[in-house]
C-alpha cells in the first residue's frame, strides 16, 4: 500500500469515527440511552485518532514534510472530518506522491537517525504493523488508565 493509499484509508477511518461518536453522543444525551454508545464509539475512536496520528508521523517523514506540516496533519484528527480536506489538500499539494522511502539516498536527511529508523520501519511493514499496534495500544492503555478527559461525569 502506497504512503497516498494508506494516508487516505486512515484519515477516512477517523472521519467515520468521528461519526460513531457524534451518533453515540446524540443517543446518550438526546434519546437518553445511557454511557454504553459512547464507551464503544469512544473506545474505537480514541485508537483511530492515535492510529491517524501516528500514520501522520509516520508518512510525513517518508514524504519529508516539514514539522509543521506533520503537526499539522496529526492535530486535524482533533476537528471532526477535517481529516478529509487537509487529505485532499496534501494530495493537490503533492505531498503524498512517492512510494515508500527503504534506501537511503544522498538527501541530507537520510543521514539522520530519525529517517534511517524510519527507512527500517517501512522496508519491514508486517513487524512495523505489530510494533506500531503494541505502541498504539499501550498509549491507549494508558490513557484509558489515565480516564477521560475532564474525569468522570
Amino acid at each position: 500500500m502506497s504512503p497516498s493509499a494508506l494516508y487516505r484509508l486512515v484519515a477516512r477511518a477517523e472521519a467515520v469515527t468521528w461519526t460513531m461518536l457524534i451518533i453515540a453522543l446524540i443517543l446518550k444525551y438526546v434519546v437518553k440511552v445511557g454511557d454504553w454508545p459512547v464507551s464503544i464509539a469512544g473506545f474505537i475512536h480514541g485508537f483511530v485518532f492515535l492510529t491517524y496520528a501516528t500514520m501522520a508521523v509516520l508518512i510525513g517523514m517518508n514524504q519529508r514534510w516539514r514539522k509543521s506540516l506533520i503537526i499539522g496533519a496529526a492535530a486535524t484528527a482533533v476537528v471532526p472530518y477535517l481529516t478529509i480536506p487537509y487529505d485532499k489538500w496534501l494530495e493537490r499539494k503533492g505531498k503524498l506522491d512517492g512510494t515508500w522511502r527503504t534506501e537511503a539516498t544522498d538527501h541530507p536527511d537520510d543521514r539522520k537517525w530519525t529517517d534511517a529508523t524510519m527507512r527500517w520501519l517501512v522496508a519491514r511493514p508486517a513487524l512495523t504493523t505489530v510494533l506500531l499496534f503494541v505502541v498504539i495500544a499501550g498509549i491507549f492503555s494508558t490513557m484509558l488508565f489515565i480516564g477521560p478527559p475532564g474525569g468522570e461525569h
